[in-house]
């Protein structure tokens, strides 16, 4: 609901009395104008009393405090068919506007509050979506109307910008240690070694760090917490990565693989549309086949919108069980 101050900007209220305040500080009633409009399209007060519902002296009462308001005569009362005023004319169609937006805004009220419209936010890294996509899916079916948004952004970022309101949730592999937040599971993932089916090393189960380093390297030259732990763990164990390769994209680094330019180590859940069609080959590696949590983490449940609660919700249904040590929350 909304109210208006003559030569001022509308601002929001939560009162039913839907007032406009001219510079007289005589209130004006939308159930006034209301009333006004419904007068002037019947041109009888007495039609205008049955259409509302109302009686006639109850009808003839709003118009006179919305004359009193305005400081000038709606109607020329000395005709018979409710004939208007020149100022009543002219507040016909404002009026009519005004209810009109009254209306829309309350309509659009609601239907964020019954997930109708609205937007989702989501922070993420590029491998991140890959797992999201089956959640934005179900959600599209049930909501389709409301815009799903999301914004690639580093891992480290996101639970700052969560709490900080910039998005509504997140999507990360590990544990965020700030408070106020709370995580699902959406899945799990590990790091595998792609490469082309013709590569020598394709046909083997696994692989060792060793192997994959002596390898041409396809790399991300984005920042992420897979590829810190790769690079972090060859350099523990002082062997060499022969990186030939950096591309700012996932689909870039697959698509260099298939051409046979060499390999990648990438989370498995990137390639799953090539894997299933046989252009490229997943190979484990044994120091990086610990399974990843991959997660959803948002803010306390009353802090998020209506679009937001009913994204988290979805995610619920679909949401595989916490693994063992992880609470589900309520």
């Amino acid at each position: 609901m909304y109210f208006l101050q003559w030569g001022a900007v509308a601002g929001p209220i939560y009162s039913s009395a839907h007032l406009i305040n001219p510079p007289y500080d005589v209130p004006v009633q939308l159930d006034d104008l209301r009333t006004f409009v419904t007068v002037a399209a019947e041109r009888s007060f007495s039609a205008a009393a049955k259409k509302l519902h109302r009686t006639q002296p109850a009808v003839s009462q709003a118009v006179r405090r919305l004359e009193d308001a305005i400081g000038d005569r709606l109607f020329d009362r000395s005709s018979r068919n409710g004939t208007l005023t020149e100022a009543g004319v002219l507040l016909q169609d404002y009026a009519a506007r005004l209810l009109r937006l009254a209306s829309d805004a309350e309509v659009a009220v609601r239907e964020l509050q019954h997930v109708r419209r609205g937007r989702v936010v989501i922070g993420a890294n590029e491998a991140a979506v890959h797992t999201l996509l089956p959640f934005l899916q179900r959600f599209a079916e049930l909501h389709p109307r409301v815009l799903v948004e999301v914004r690639r952004m580093p891992s480290r970022q996101i639970a700052g910008e969560i709490l900080n309101r910039t998005v509504d949730c997140g999507v990360l592999t590990f544990q965020p240690l700030e408070k106020g937040l709370h995580t699902l599971p959406l899945g799990n993932d590990e790091l595998v070694m792609l490469t082309h089916p013709r590569h020598p090393l394709a046909g083997k189960r696994r692989v060792t760090l060793e192997e994959v380093g002596l390898q041409a390297v396809i790399a991300h030259n984005d920042p992420s917490p897979a590829r810190d732990r790769v690079l972090r763990l060859y350099e523990r164990r002082h062997q060499p990565l022969n990186i030939r390769v950096a591309l700012p994209s996932l689909d870039g680094i697959k698509r260099a693989v298939e051409m046979g330019l060499g390999v990648a180590v990438l989370p498995r859940r990137v390639a799953v549309a090539e894997l299933a069609t046989g252009r490229l080959v997943a190979v484990k590696i044994p120091e990086l086949s610990a399974q990843r949590h991959v997660r959803l983490v948002f803010r306390r449940s009353v802090e998020l919108s209506h679009a937001a609660g009913a994204f988290l919700a979805t995610v619920r249904q679909l949401a595989p069980p916490p693994e063992k040590g992880e609470k589900n929350p309520a």
